[in-house]
């Protein structure tokens, strides 16, 4: 089914997801109702018209030392040293173009297949995956923090799951199946110790929410077809 954002059509082929192309259109339409962009403007310039409605129109919160603190009590397993995790991984990678419907259905096909027989891992990584450690059925080796992407560090670090982990992860390579083999404690860091990190990871997630929040709205008061977001219609977003 053909997007539609507000009457104009969009198409989704060069993005990972319908939903990122709807959003896009989004910002780009908000940036011209602004007069910040022409409409038929050229990639470029509509890129960065899109940065300064993001810029001017997102409003992020500010983080003094107690929200600082507060985070890092709520974060404790985040800031520890040495902690490692050793995994396997299969990718069903997304690239520009490709059917991400039926990508996402494959992999969650295998991942149904995958937590009721774990033994098959090895064989379907080296066979299906579209990372170089399918060779190796999927071995990651010893991860620590900072060793891959945010998205996938979080899921690995973030809890004490053993096993094929029950849900899809989705990073900006497509589709992954984790399976975490083994976790070693580390020792957990002072807040005096991480204070800038804490601050950095306070901001950065007060940006995503309030980035959220922001498309969320923008959703709420548009006319969407082919596409579904978590829309609202007020401002006023909990």
């Amino acid at each position: 089914m053909t997007i539609h954002v507000n009457g104009m059509a969009v198409s989704d082929q060069d993005w990972p997801t319908p939903q990122m192309a709807a959003v896009h259109e989004l910002l780009r339409q908000r940036a011209v109702a602004l007069g910040w962009l022409d409409n038929g403007a050229e990639s470029e310039q509509t890129e960065q018209a899109i940065e300064r409605v993001l810029a001017e129109e997102v409003r992020i919160p500010d983080t003094d030392e107690m929200a600082c603190q507060r985070y890092y009590c709520q974060h404790l397993q985040r800031y520890q040293s040495g902690e490692l995790v050793f995994a396997r991984h299969i990718l069903f990678q997304v690239t520009p173009g490709a059917p991400v419907a039926s990508v996402r259905a494959m992999a969650e096909a295998m991942l149904v297949e995958l937590r009721a027989r774990p033994e098959l891992f090895t064989e379907r990584a080296r066979s299906h995956s579209n990372c170089p450690s399918g060779e190796l059925g999927g071995e990651l080796g010893q991860l620590q923090r900072g060793a891959t992407v945010p998205e996938f560090e979080q899921v690995l670090f973030e809890g004490n799951a053993l096993g094929v982990l029950p849900k899809l992860v989705k990073t900006r390579f497509g589709f992954h199946i984790v399976a975490v083999d083994q976790r070693v404690p580390g020792k957990q860091l002072p807040f005096e110790h991480v204070h800038e990190r804490v601050a950095e990871d306070l901001r950065r997630d007060a940006e995503a929410r309030a980035l959220s929040q922001y498309v969320r709205v923008l959703a709420g008061q548009a006319e969407l077809q082919g596409v579904e977001l978590d829309a609202v219609a007020s401002p006023l977003v909990q």
